[in-house]
């Protein structure tokens, strides 16, 4: 694939939903850009199983990553940048990818409190939820707080009856069979092949360190488990507090291994959500294969025991 380039933080200043749904925007998105059609590309992306990681509306490595891998898929020119052609395969998907959702009281329920810093501190609280209503709203819709915010200003994103306009994730089209994961080091990825070896789904992910060397070679899917507890030894960790002794945090969403935990035939390692969707495909991990909590989710169940993992440079 063609080096994907660092990624913009400014966000977009104006984005209409009228805009963002017209089918009729296709021009060129490439590295640099925001606004409505990337908007459009990562959420027409999202659905077809090529993630471009947390939706914010910028062009970045997650995004170029996500295009270039469904070019693939689909035999087009892979170059990153969303060109006619490609515009045309992502365009074969006609749903809105904006929609109006109504916030109900279990939306805002809660309850909703700060994480403290370091895993010592976390591992005494009861569960590891959400600590805003913004941050819940961003894990459902695979957006970041700030797009939603700026989707809906004036918007109270914690009260029930908000009527507030966000992306439309669920999938256009429903997963193929998947046969083996591919877990690409060089690329930061980790892909679903099926039988006959073409990758059908792609998610951007961290796949470890220097530290933490992502263990090469076939491995095996081995279970999965849903909502884990975190079982924190400092030993297993180079960056470890001298003073922290071993903890379990409770489960939750910003558990440090997020919402669900795919084992694999090497100890110690797995495939699993985060607390930071943001880092993913941009920042390192201790090792295991990183992915957003809604991306580790749809491998999960994607996958059955005794499935091949390879981990390849």
């Amino acid at each position: 694939m063609a080096q994907a380039p660092a990624a913009s933080s400014a966000l977009p200043e104006v984005l209409t939903p009228g805009l963002v749904n017209d089918a009729g925007l296709t021009v060129p998105v490439k590295a640099g850009d925001k606004g409505a059609a990337v908007l459009r590309a990562q959420i027409l992306l999202e659905r077809a199983h090529f993630s471009p990681g947390e939706i914010d509306a910028v062009y970045g490595s997650n995004l170029h990553r996500a295009i270039a891998g469904f070019q693939a898929s689909r035999g087009l020119e892979v170059s990153g940048t969303l060109d006619a052609p490609t515009w045309a395969a992502l365009n074969g998907d006609t749903a809105p990818v904006l929609v109006g959702v109504t916030l109900s009281a279990a939306d805002v329920a809660g309850p909703f409190r700060p994480l403290p810093s370091g895993m010592p501190a976390q591992a005494q609280l009861d569960a590891l939820g959400y600590a805003s209503p913004i941050e819940a709203l961003g894990e459902r819709f695979h957006a970041s707080p700030a797009l939603l915010s700026l989707l809906n200003p004036g918007k109270d994103p914690g009260r029930a009856g908000e009527q507030l306009v966000v992306p439309e994730v669920r999938a256009g089209t429903p997963m193929p069979s998947v046969a083996k994961v591919l877990v690409d080091k060089s690329d930061s990825t980790v892909s679903l092949l099926d039988e006959a070896g073409k990758v059908v789904a792609q998610y951007p992910a961290s796949t470890g360190s220097k530290h933490d060397p992502l263990p090469l070679g076939d491995w095996k899917i081995k279970g999965v488990g849903k909502h884990p507890v975190f079982r924190y030894n400092p030993r297993l960790f180079w960056d470890a507090n001298a003073k922290d002794t071993k903890a379990t945090l409770a489960a939750g969403p910003n558990n440090p291994v997020g919402v669900v935990w795919v084992d694999i035939s090497k100890e110690h390692y797995g495939i699993h959500g985060t607390p930071e969707p943001s880092k993913i495909g941009k920042t390192q991990s201790h090792g295991c294969i990183r992915m957003t909590n809604w991306s580790a989710q749809e491998v999960s169940e994607a996958v059955k025991p005794g499935m091949v993992v390879t981990l390849q440079e």
